[in-house]
């Protein structure tokens, strides 16, 4: 019984191995831009003057509360409720070709709650081949979450100047690849 244990496990670890060498650069990369995008939108949102309270809330030697007042919209807090849900707007999300230099990508082409008319993408360069597209960003943001997420925190906490370039490039490697190409053009 032992050995079919192992050997499960064996099989398991080789299986998910091979499936982490080969993701999709293209939808992992296209992922990783959207939750960027998407959380940048989300913290946008949040109206400035709200703050939360944080700190231990013990009480120090002389009676009083150590605490500390911080902006909602960046807050630990808060940032753990938006990567809760953000993986649940991919379905705002399709491949787009661009029709020049036939780059494909995943790309948002639902319009936001603002009702901007710039916001409304050319529907010919998209193409929506269904729930299967669809689940496959869902699958690869939700990867990037549970493998990104204290990375995804601290960075958004800080208030980085391109949050974007930094994750997908620098900490996870998702688009390096594309943004070699564009530089080689």
């Amino acid at each position: 019984m032992a050995s079919w244990i192992i050997l499960f496990a064996v099989v398991m670890l080789s299986v998910f191995s091979c499936s982490q060498g080969k993701r999709n650069r293209m939808l992992y990369c296209s992922a990783c831009r959207a939750i960027a995008d998407e959380l940048n939108y989300s913290i946008s949102q949040v109206d400035p003057r709200k703050t939360i309270n944080i700190g231990s809330f013990r009480l120090n030697a002389d009676g009083t509360l150590k605490e500390k007042k911080v902006p909602l919209a960046r807050s630990e807090t808060h940032l753990s409720e938006l990567l809760e849900g953000v993986c649940g707007s991919m379905s705002d999300y399709a491949l787009h070709v661009d029709p020049n230099t036939k780059e494909k990508r995943y790309k948002r082409f639902a319009p936001r709650d603002n009702g901007d008319a710039r916001d409304f993408p050319d529907f010919n360069s998209f193409h929506f081949d269904g729930l299967e597209s669809s689940n496959a960003l869902k699958f690869a943001c939700e990867s990037i979450v549970e493998e990104l997420e204290d990375d995804i925190m601290s960075l958004f906490s800080q208030n980085s100047e391109d949050v974007e370039e930094e994750l997908c490039n620098n900490v996870s490697d998702y688009c390096i690849d594309a943004k070699l190409a564009n530089e080689e053009l």
